[in-house]
């Protein structure tokens, strides 16, 4: 099992697989200008198990494309749906996000949370406009710096982790190279990333942690068993030892760097 996987895993049962939050997701619409007057087609890229999904779903007149690698994530996007009476309304595909079979014009809105970054913000944001209707909305949430200095050990985590972190006025400075009129932005609170990501994801660190052999359990077994038990073993504890250096660094200083929400607009 290779680090996507394990990553997949350990987020699998969580609400939102990034930070963000109901609150935050209502303010971008709201700033989109999106409301429920006429019918909406949105792509929900990279969209995890459908937290954003649903609620486009529930609160527009909308039909969504939710989009994400992880069959895993998308089982659980359809009994919540289900739950949110918006089953009708969301259909699910699993793709990469830099391979999507979309028609030129295809869509009202692309939605993407937290998940950009996997392509890197410009490359998404240009290969995206072309399923944009014109005047199609874009809007995506984006590591982004607070301000121009900061300590030189968050800066060169971030660097090594997300070379396109930038500040706000970079970000926009992108979307209009692009082919978009930047319409609005705002950055999502310390609770984002506290009580709607870290918390939730520091509560299955012992479940998962066991399941993939940590803890005792590669000594059940022998030979080449056994060792890829222990390998597995020592992967999941990379993986959860990276986490909590990135949470460590949150606490200490997270007043410098948050998820930046961006809304723009195709030309």
């Amino acid at each position: 099992m290779d680090e996507y996987q394990l990553l997949a895993d350990l987020h699998e049962g969580t609400a939102r697989q990034g930070p963000g939050g109901e609150t935050e997701t209502l303010l971008a619409m709201n700033l989109a200008g999106l409301d429920s007057s006429h019918p909406l087609r949105i792509a929900d890229i990279g969209c995890g198990t459908g937290a954003s999904s649903v609620l486009l779903a529930g609160k527009l007149d909308a039909h969504v494309v939710a989009v994400d690698l992880f069959a895993e994530f998308l089982d659980q996007l359809g009994p919540r749906a289900a739950a949110a009476g918006v089953a009708d309304r969301i259909t699910t595909l699993a793709c990469s996000m830099d391979a999507l079979p979309f028609r030129e014009g295809e869509f009202d809105v692309v939605w993407s949370e937290g998940a950009a970054y996997c392509m890197g913000f410009e490359a998404a944001v240009s290969a995206w406009r072309r399923f944009l209707k014109p005047g199609g909305v874009l809007a995506v949430s984006e590591i982004t710096w607070l301000g121009a200095a900061r300590p030189s050990e968050i800066q060169e985590y971030w660097e090594r982790e997300y070379p396109e972190i930038d500040v706000a006025s970079a970000k926009m400075g992108v979307m209009e190279r692009c082919g978009y009129s930047p319409e609005g932005y705002f950055v999502q609170p310390p609770h984002c990333w506290r009580e709607h990501y870290y918390r939730p994801l520091e509560r299955r660190f012992d479940s998962f942690l066991a399941r993939h052999g940590c803890c005792g359990a590669g000594e059940q077994g022998g030979g080449a068993s056994q060792a890829n038990q222990v390998g597995q073993g020592k992967q999941a504890q990379a993986v959860i030892d990276a986490v909590k250096a990135e949470i460590a660094l949150y606490e200490q200083y997270g007043a410098y760097y948050g998820y930046g929400f961006y809304v723009g607009r195709r030309l």
